[in-house]
């Protein structure tokens, strides 16, 4: 990882549940950053507590902020530099109120529960609309983010509506429209 000299490139700790993750669609910025140095692949990992995991409009994958709710997430974990971090919001949407990046906590081994916890950052479905993907979902959830779900996912420049921004699509989804 590129040469660490303050705070604000310390690496940040990243745990992707979707389209980031190895085999995924938008894998391709992660090995970007990886080849530049600004993220390093540490492993598969699963959520501490269960979360509701949901597919949105055009097959993208949200995380919910409801802790306790739905499954434990399986996923994999990044150390990213202030440079890759920013990349992966831009992706996220974060400046628009699309994801939300949230603490979350870790573990390496879903059957043991006396491992030390592994903070974290995920993104969130933006707390705007999360409970309403969770209640339109019908409040059921996924385990992982898989193959499976990955075919209902919809490349940006090959989505309906091409004037509309995502979070209108977020509202045109949790609305049934």
């Amino acid at each position: 990882m590129a040469d660490i000299s303050d705070d604000e490139s310390k690496p940040h700790l990243i745990f992707s549940y979707g389209t980031l993750k190895r085999g995924f669609h938008n894998h391709k910025l992660t090995k970007e950053l990886i080849d530049q140095d600004d993220a390093v692949f540490i492993g598969p990992y699963i959520t501490l507590h269960a979360y509701p995991l949901v597919c949105g409009p055009h097959g993208l994958p949200y995380l919910i902020n409801l802790p306790g709710s739905g499954h434990r997430i399986r996923g994999e974990l990044y150390a990213v530099s202030a440079r890759g971090l920013a990349r992966f919001d831009e992706l996220e949407g974060t400046s628009i109120g699309h994801y939300e990046r949230l603490p979350v906590q870790l573990t390496v081994n879903a059957d043991r529960d006396d491992v030390v916890p592994v903070e974290a950052e995920a993104y969130f479905a933006h707390r705007s609309f999360g409970e309403a993907m969770w209640e339109r979902n019908g409040k059921e959830g996924l385990t992982e983010f898989t193959e499976n779900e990955a075919k209902g996912y919809v490349k940006r420049q090959d989505r309906p509506h091409q004037g509309r921004n995502i979070l209108e699509d977020v509202r045109h989804f949790v609305n049934g429209e």
